[in-house]
């Protein structure tokens, strides 16, 4: 609060955030203190029965204990402090008033291992009025940018982002309701893939069997599989969106819809992201709580929430079905749209996980067709699934 901390007529007086625990620092500033007879010292204590500290009787015409437990009561004496010496485990609040009130911080980098250095951090910044004066500059403007005013600006510049790339509502006519409904399994793999065995052409013909109108074809970090998909599929009824699932730099996999061309994988999270947009493709997160794999923690999920096209609320791999009803309820809070697919590695589990949705001819009317798109949970065993897997991975390493 800019209004409440102001600087006023600045005086040779420092003030320590005392802790209890913190007897070291506290000797260390003390012992300082001697050695500078023109300053005085307030042990300022921010929280209830934190003691009374011991005083050197030669100092203690030149040290205050003084209590100070919200804002105001800090302000005033903030305001004339030159010099403010933060404790180790004190409030993070207390820097930032200081620093507002136009006061040098005394925190070098390492005092929580050694509080000597935070003691001659505070004798350098007594006994150079000038290198003190511009310490308090730069802990004012850094102070200002966390400002109460600053930060609403700040969110107000990010709502207005999100709020220029939201959704469409969901209208009551649908420019598709002319179109057949299909089923469309939007997380599927071929032996392109190092842990699947299924060849594109197999895929093609039991995606046909099921019954489904679309899939997205979506190896891990190739796309070769995904290209002969699209080619192969020509003249069929079936039609193939061209995917890659891409992993990401310790931030989990990231699936690109419409691609034309692959992703390298390794990049950051936001990279990745950058590169599916630079080929005109969509962002499709899969298994976004799937605690055994790698995942997106929860800054990079919020952080990217506007940059996300569809949020798989449905994975039929998934070993805990507990992973998938977070999904959905993340989804719905954040009005997010929702996806589903099978992440088949076996032709047994292709169209396990899916949506009903209406035909759709490019990226444009895939979201169109997305805003109608029902869920479905169409299981089969996970054990059965993960053992045919098993089975096809052997049969692949004796030939």
């Amino acid at each position: 609060d800019l209004e409440l901390f102001r600087p006023g007529k600045k005086r040779r007086l420092a003030v320590l955030e005392w802790r209890p625990a913190e007897r070291s620092l506290a000797r260390a500033v003390i012992r300082t203190l001697h050695e500078l007879p023109e300053w005085e010292l307030v042990l300022l204590r921010t929280k209830p029965l934190s003691g009374r500290p011991y005083l050197p009787a030669s100092l203690r015409d030149r040290i205050h204990v003084r209590t100070a437990r919200d804002g105001r009561a800090r302000a005033p004496i903030f305001s004339e402090a030159s010099i403010v010496v933060p404790a180790l485990t004190g409030l993070p609040r207390v820097a930032l008033e200081a620093a507002a009130a136009d006061a040098a911080i005394a925190a070098p980098p390492g005092m929580r291992e050694q509080p000597e250095l935070a003691a001659a951090a505070f004798a350098r910044l007594a006994e150079d009025e000038e290198y003190r004066e511009r310490a308090a500059a730069k802990a004012s403007a850094e102070a200002e940018g966390q400002s109460f005013a600053a930060v609403a600006a700040e969110l107000d510049r990010l709502y207005s982002q999100l709020a220029r790339r939201r959704r469409r509502p969901r209208r009551d006519a649908d420019p598709l309701d002319d179109r057949d409904w299909i089923l469309c399994d939007l997380h599927t793999h071929t032996s392109w893939s190092h842990d699947c065995g299924v060849e594109v052409t197999e895929l093609l013909d039991h995606a046909e069997v099921e019954g489904l109108g679309a899939i997205a074809v979506t190896d891990h970090n190739v796309f070769g599989g995904a290209r002969e998909a699209v080619q192969l599929a020509r003249g069929r009824d079936l039609v193939v969106v061209p995917g890659e699932e891409v992993k990401t730099a310790g931030q989990g996999e990231v699936i690109g819809l419409f691609l034309s061309e692959e992703i390298p994988r390794g990049l950051p999270f936001d990279e990745t992201i950058a590169a599916i947009r630079s080929q005109g493709g969509l962002v499709y997160l899969p298994h976004p709580f799937d605690r055994l794999h790698a995942i997106p923690d929860a800054t990079t999920l919020r952080r990217h929430l506007a940059d996300i096209d569809v949020f798989e609320v449905y994975n039929a791999r998934l070993l805990f079905e507990a992973y998938n009803d977070e999904a959905l309820r993340f989804a719905t809070k954040y009005n997010l749209t929702m996806g589903a697919g099978s992440d088949a590695h076996v032709l047994q589990g292709l169209g396990t996980g899916a949506l009903r949705m209406r035909a759709f001819d490019g990226p444009e009317e895939f979201l169109v067709s997305m805003r109608s798109a029902q869920v479905l949970r169409r299981p089969k065993s996970l054990v059965y699934l993960q053992s045919l897997k098993w089975v096809a991975q052997a049969k692949e390493r004796v030939r």
